[in-house]
């Protein structure tokens, strides 16, 4: 039955009357049990789950600073309820130190493990804001969260969207590489919270007439180290600077620094540093495995493949430095057809793409190859069983963001990392890190070799070989614009091994160093066989390899072999057993030697008796074949040299008349005034003759005679001669 316009009217009124109540209760509530600035809540003793909540008398409420529960916190019911719908009831230690805190108005500075809850540490407090100061759509612009990604801000409106679902508010999602900015032009002014990149963020405040955030209340930083670093910094500051002081500033991220710089510029009071791990033994999660192996760098591509076909039945996210490694190892892969689902994502694809990839991997068995888009802060809808990182992380705080994609919450993960010969001093930073790692040997017999596949593969598709140089140049690049040079080191790599490792025929040129000179094999090389013609028979020779399957119950140590110390260093291995016999290296120029000599091959007949030159020649013209008239060779070489001669001769007189017949043209043109065909400016257009020089006129000597040439010399001459005497007696008068 419909309720009359009176009853809804009088029971929205005891609505807002309850709301009232609410609010004011948690107010008392907050109030009364404020802990003191610097108090870690973690330290506390826990409050039992069956203790009583909420008000107990007239002036006395339940302490919520060290409670276990969402339930024990003074919130909201609308809160309270969203909460329990997304299935969220105890709560982590970041969510435990952190919402006492922020729930009283305090900015926080908050430093915890991936996959530790940080996202409801700051979206709680966030309703709880609004709600309490009753925020409507005609208040505009309440909090901004800001985050590095396009899908992590994704990730971050839908679970904004399942625990505020009860509440009144209207949110907002904008990011780059969607459509409809016109739309969001229209009704951003009527967003309470606004999640988004500071990119998308910038453009609205700099293209949107009506969009403004003076009465912005609270304002969240997800990721904030990789926020608030050099490539966001531009953005950063325009942002900041349109925002007013009078706020509530939250900062969430795996690794925090305390940069007095960064705080002044975020306007932060007094801010609540919270390092919820700081004291653990472990930067990482307990329930991580992760390994380390030396591998050199053109057998990682060998040893990545190796790894996939071992773990078929895995959920695999795979870390590479650049979007073009990515494009290549993937495109690589899926022609070599391993057995598995392959994805890959990166920053310069649309968005749609990103978030389908994204849903895809979440759902399946697959490999996603990825740049550092995917290192901060997602969370995977089903565990990812395995973190590999091919290419060493630039920083102990990149590692960390890495493999905090996979043992998230409770739950169990693995990781691996390749590293260079050159960059083994990175292990000894992450142990100093606090990071449990154990370095491994890679077994040998279980290794897959992939370079003569992937010959065969870029010689016959050209887009390929297009890839691969890309990568190879790409990754050199990253390399030698790593900062920290006690790691990373170009010119420590072997470049030729790694060019033949991804299939190139030839070493890529290098044109970012300078002229230094960098490592270099020097052993010797098959010999070269045309790629076209030995694709198909290296492909049948290894066929075997590649379609064979792996079994998944092979064991991990299979692979990566028993655990080694940190000073065992691979040898260098022969580059002709592991670079195919397609590959041309770079080599010196070629020296001739002109003292040589030449004309001496010996040729055997069938008894094993030497021959002179040409014998073969004039046993097939039916001459005598133990004999050669020497003279009648050196007479047809004098008669073929003189030929030579006259030949040259007409080549030279016919160029010199060619020459004078331009010359003669050009006299002719330029005696009328006329551009030269060949002169042209940059656009191709004829340029126009020169105006404020006299043209220089020539005499055609085919069309004058002698004589008059002569003659006209003369009287010049004549004329000079009678000036000089006029000049003269001038000087004596």
């Amino acid at each position: 039955m419909k309720k009359s316009k009176p009853i809804r009217r009088q029971l929205a009124k005891q609505r807002r009357l309850t709301e009232k109540e609410e609010i004011e209760m948690l107010k008392q509530w907050i109030e009364f049990g404020k802990p003191d600035p610097g108090l870690n809540p973690l330290s506390l003793p826990p409050l039992p789950d069956d203790s009583p909540v909420g008000k107990l008398d007239e002036h006395t409420f339940s302490r919520y600073a060290g409670c276990q529960l969402f339930n024990q916190l003074p919130l909201s019911r609308n809160t309270k309820d969203g909460l329990r719908n997304s299935k969220f009831e105890k709560m982590t230690d970041v969510q435990r130190a952190s919402l006492p805190h922020s729930l009283c108005g305090r900015d926080i500075l908050g430093a915890a493990q991936t996959g530790s809850g940080k996202t409801l540490a700051f979206l709680i407090p966030v309703l709880e804001k609004l709600y309490k100061e009753r925020w409507g759509p005609e208040f505009g612009v309440g909090c901004i969260i800001l985050s590095p990604t396009r899908e992590l801000a994704t990730q971050l409106f839908g679970v904004l969207n399942s625990v505020g679902k009860y509440h009144g508010l209207s949110a907002g999602l904008l990011i780059g590489g969607r459509k409809g900015v016109d739309t969001e032009k229209e009704r951003v002014h009527e967003l309470n919270i606004l999640v988004c990149t500071p990119g998308r963020l910038l453009q609205h405040m700099d293209e949107t007439t009506n969009f403004e955030c003076s009465q912005l209340q609270i304002l969240v930083l997800d990721e904030a180290d990789r926020i608030l670093d050099a490539g966001f910094k531009k953005e950063v500051n325009a942002i900041i600077s349109q925002l007013p002081r009078t706020r509530q500033t939250l900062l969430f991220s795996a690794t925090q620094t305390k940069s007095v710089q960064d705080l002044a510029r975020l306007s932060l009071k007094d801010p609540e540093y919270l390092s919820v791990h700081e004291e653990a033994t472990t930067a990482t999660p307990e329930n991580l495995v992760q390994t380390a192996t030396v591998v050199p760098l053109h057998q990682k591509l060998d040893l990545l493949w190796s790894f996939i076909k071992s773990h078929l039945k895995s959920r695999v996210l795979v870390f590479l430095t650049s979007r073009k490694q990515v494009k290549f190892v993937f495109e690589a892969f899926k022609k070599l057809r391993p057995g598995i689902p392959l994805k890959c994502l990166h920053g310069k694809m649309n968005q749609e793409k990103r978030l389908g990839t994204y849903s895809q991997f979440c759902d399946e068995h697959a490999v996603l190859f990825s740049t550092d888009v995917s290192s901060r802060g997602l969370d995977f809808d089903k565990a990812v069983d395995w973190v590999v990182q091919v290419d060493c992380p630039p920083d102990v705080a990149t590692y960390i963001h890495r493999v905090g994609r996979t043992a998230r919450y409770n739950s169990g993960g693995k990781a691996v990392l390749f590293l260079e010969p050159s960059e083994i001093k990175m292990l000894d930073k992450l142990r100093e890190a606090k990071i449990p790692i154990v370095e491994r040997k890679v077994n040998k017999e279980k290794l897959q070799p992939i370079a003569v596949q992937l010959a065969d593969k870029l010689a016959r598709f050209p887009e390929m070989r297009q890839l691969a140089q890309r990568a190879f140049i790409t990754y050199l690049k990253s390399i030698s614009k790593e900062k920290d040079k006690e790691i990373f080191d170009v010119m420590k790599l072997a470049i030729d091994e790694f060019s033949a490792s991804l299939g190139l025929p030839l070493t890529p040129k290098i044109r970012f160093f300078n002229g230094k000179s960098m490592a270099k094999s020097s052993s010797k090389v098959g010999p070269t066989i045309d790629l076209e013609e030995s694709a198909a028979e290296n492909l049948l020779e290894t066929s075997g390899m590649v379609g064979s399957e792996s079994s998944e119950d092979e064991s991990d140590s299979d692979l990566l072999g028993k655990e080694t110390s940190a000073e065992a260093m691979p040898q260098k291995p022969d580059i002709e057993a592991l670079v195919p016999v397609t590959r041309v290296l770079k080599k010196k120029k070629l020296k001739i030697n002109v003292n040589r000599p030449t004309g001496k091959r010996v040729v055997f007949d069938e008894e094993g008796n030497d021959l002179p030159p040409l014998a073969a020649i004039a046993d097939r013209a039916g001459g005598n074949t133990s004999k050669i008239d020497e003279v009648k060779v050196l007479e047809r070489y004098k008669k073929e040299r003189e030929k030579l001669k006259e030949a040259d001769k007409e080549d030279k007189l016919h160029g010199r008349q060619r020459l004078k017949e331009i010359k003669m043209k050009k006299k002719a043109k330029l005696k009328r005034g006329m551009p030269d065909e060949d002169e042209e400016d940059s656009d191709g257009e004829a340029v126009a003759p020169r105006l404020n020089k006299k043209t220089k006129l020539y005499s055609d000597s085919e069309s004058e005679d002698k004589d008059t040439v002569a003659k006209r010399n003369k009287l010049s001459l004549e004329a000079q001669e009678a000036l000089a005497l006029k000049l003269l007696g001038s000087m004596h008068d």
